[in-house]
């Protein structure tokens, strides 16, 4: 599904979010809290866009995507690229200072197996970020956002996508997808310490940053 969407799966982002989508990766990276020569994983990356912005922090970053296809897509983006399965990362233990995933951890077949491996690969004192489409905390927005997901999304996807039915998907993933609690619940289980989170655009959008202890 992803590598069918990946030709115009930036513009569609852009399109869907009303231009946020830059602003989340920005915020994403201020709650990296990068420094010059860490390694950062960005998972889930796709076309590596994210990884871009990550890496103006001075870290070193590697994009890594299950979908070949948005890696392919973003191949003209110098930043280093690897195929690799979120449940089965293909780096060693403590491989990385930070660890981040943007709006993939719910398109991963098993999340709190993708959780653990994150951790494993993270040094101890490292940090995790996920950035993820949540639950808006306002009851009006919330009822406006969700007939937004339904019903304008997949006809704007329509419009702007090479295809839109991926954007129904989309749309089903996040109406179901935990609340903050609760994804923080999650990411705790899996082994991650100080979890908490901060609500970007009224909730739609939350980061959940952890630390992975010695």
């Amino acid at each position: 599904m992803f590598d069918g969407v990946a030709k115009r799966y930036d513009l569609t982002n852009t399109v869907i979010s009303m231009g946020q989508d830059r602003y989340w990766r920005w915020a994403t990276r201020q709650a990296l809290g990068l420094r010059p020569g860490e390694r950062v994983l960005d998972l889930g990356a796709g076309t590596g866009v994210s990884t871009v912005e990550f890496g103006k922090s001075g870290a070193w970053c590697v994009a890594t995507d299950f979908s070949q296809g948005m890696l392919q897509a973003g191949r003209f983006r110098n930043v280093p690229m690897v195929a690799g399965d979120a449940m089965a990362l293909p780096f060693a233990d403590e491989s990385f200072d930070a660890v981040t995933i943007s709006y993939a951890l719910r398109n991963v077949s098993d999340p709190d197996l993708a959780l653990r491996e994150m951790l494993r690969v993270t040094k101890p004192g490292g940090r995790l970020v996920v950035a993820e489409f949540s639950t808006p905390t306002f009851g009006p927005f919330r009822t406006i956002y969700m007939e937004y997901l339904m019903k304008a999304l997949p006809k704007v996807a329509t419009a702007v996508s090479s295809n839109p039915d991926a954007y129904v998907y989309l749309a089903e993933s996040i109406r179901a997808w935990p609340t903050q609690p609760q994804l923080a619940l999650r990411i705790a289980d899996a082994g991650w310490s100080a979890v908490k989170w901060r609500n970007l655009s009224g909730g739609a959008v939350a980061l959940h940053r952890g630390y992975k202890l010695g």
